[in-house]
């Protein structure tokens, strides 16, 4: 299961369009927070913490979309990493 984290405070970015397409997918779980941390990156652009690794973006769909690179990429990272272990 994965995790993708949105801050509220970042929706007027349109993040709340990503988060609801996001929602629609399997195994994935969102998160809503008042805050992130990462004030700076939250007031100018949309972002998302996926798996803890923060996404950036300059649009809301591009947000998307590298969102769902971010995942890909932590699962062929994972897949990479049990094939080593069975290896072994």
């Amino acid at each position: 299961m994965h995790i993708v984290e949105f801050c509220v405070s970042n929706m007027h970015h349109g993040t709340d369009r990503v988060l609801r397409r996001l929602e629609e997918l399997p195994d994935i779980e969102i998160v809503e927070y008042g805050c992130l941390g990462n004030c700076g990156e939250c007031y100018l652009s949309p972002y998302a913490l996926v798996n803890g690794t923060p996404v950036f973006a300059e649009t809301a769909d591009e947000l998307y979309d590298r969102i769902v690179e971010e995942l890909r990429a932590q699962e062929d990272e994972r897949s990479a990493l049990d094939k080593l272990l069975d290896d072994l």
